[in-house]
């Protein structure tokens, strides 16, 4: 496969397609990122306003965005299984966009943990179905990479993290809404994974004879969520948020927010597409971690770099949503490749 195709796999749309090519057949399964981006960032403000004392109005407006986006994405999905069943079933053997397949699940699982709360009964629910989906999905996709000739080295991405290192998600509301069992089970697979792959993927996005094309750069910010929610659900594991493993997953997951961020100029010269979304998930997992550790630690230095965090990743994913709500609206979503 060329980088070309892997970056059209990635589900940009280009906005010179023609209309007529507008097709559910063409909808790209990466959309499920909106309900972790939105969700995310609900965990971030449910987090600050717990530490800070903060109004919790911005938390349940992004849970309500987070659970429409579910609704509206996932309807459409199972609409795409219904009418277009050779192309879903296509999407899931493509090398590269059947990583982002488990998306589905993780955002069961962020949605459960925001709406914990709010509706503990239907948390737990999504809880289960995400967790336990999950794990099936992890083994899935790894049955699929021990088993398949055509993935090569070009079609290893960032994105590669979601099957796998998805499961360190799952701690997040287990004590109070699932299994912390199934927890460590899970967080364990997460931990293990993360550490085996990360050698690989830092290889593919700094060794330039295999460099991610343009389109697919905005992916090397899920570096930051593995680190960044494993410290959380450490925390939520074992009760400690400031001893050395999170000081020591909290200082990964903000050395990759420190390279994001040194490569925005690169970054904001790629124009707008559904990639972008890959930004928000993990600068929300981060900013949360950002905060669990300005609660730990009472030094100022702390809460400034949160709240630098918080107000970034806010923007940020307002900016994407309506991006997306706009080129939505103008038909350059469900393009072909």
């Amino acid at each position: 496969m060329s980088e070309t195709s892997a970056a059209a796999a990635a589900g940009a749309g280009a906005p010179a397609a023609a209309a007529g090519g507008h097709s559910l057949a063409h909808l790209p399964v990466t959309l499920f990122s909106t309900v972790m981006g939105l969700g995310g960032v609900s965990l971030a403000w449910r987090r600050a306003a717990h530490v800070w004392g903060v109004p919790e109005w911005p938390a349940l407006l992004f849970l309500g965005l987070a659970a429409l986006a579910f609704v509206v994405v996932g309807g459409a999905y199972a609409t795409k299984w219904v009418r277009f069943p050779a192309a879903a079933r296509a999407e899931l053997r493509h090398p590269i966009r059947m990583t982002f397949v488990p998306t589905i699940t993780v955002s069961l699982l962020v949605l459960a943990t925001a709406g914990q709360s709010v509706a503990p009964g239907v948390a737990s629910v999504l809880w289960w179905v995400g967790a336990v989906g999950h794990l099936v999905a992890t083994f899935a996709v790894i049955t699929e990479w021990f088993g398949r000739a055509d993935i090569v080295h070009t079609s290893v991405t960032p994105a590669w993290f979601i099957p796998v290192v998805g499961n360190v998600v799952t701690p997040l509301a287990a004590a109070e809404i699932g299994s912390v069992e199934l927890a460590w089970f899970s967080f364990g697979i997460g931990v293990v994974f993360w550490l085996g792959l990360l050698p690989l993927l830092l290889q593919r996005v700094l060794v330039h004879d295999a460099a991610l094309p343009g389109k697919l750069l905005p992916t090397i910010a899920i570096f930051i969520a593995p680190p960044a929610v494993a410290m959380l659900s450490w925390a939520a594991l074992t009760g400690e948020a400031g001893d050395p493993v999170s000081r020591v997953l909290w200082a990964a997951a903000m050395a990759f927010v420190l390279v994001l961020v040194a490569q925005v100029g690169r970054l904001h010269a790629i124009p707008f597409a559904l990639p972008y979304w890959a930004y928000t998930f993990p600068l929300a997992a981060g900013t949360a971690a950002a905060i669990a550790m300005a609660a730990a630690q009472p030094q100022v230095a702390y809460d400034v770099i949160a709240v630098t965090l918080l107000t970034a990743t806010t923007l940020l994913v307002l900016y994407v949503l309506v991006m997306t709500v706009r080129a939505a609206a103008r038909r350059q979503i469900c393009l072909p490749e």
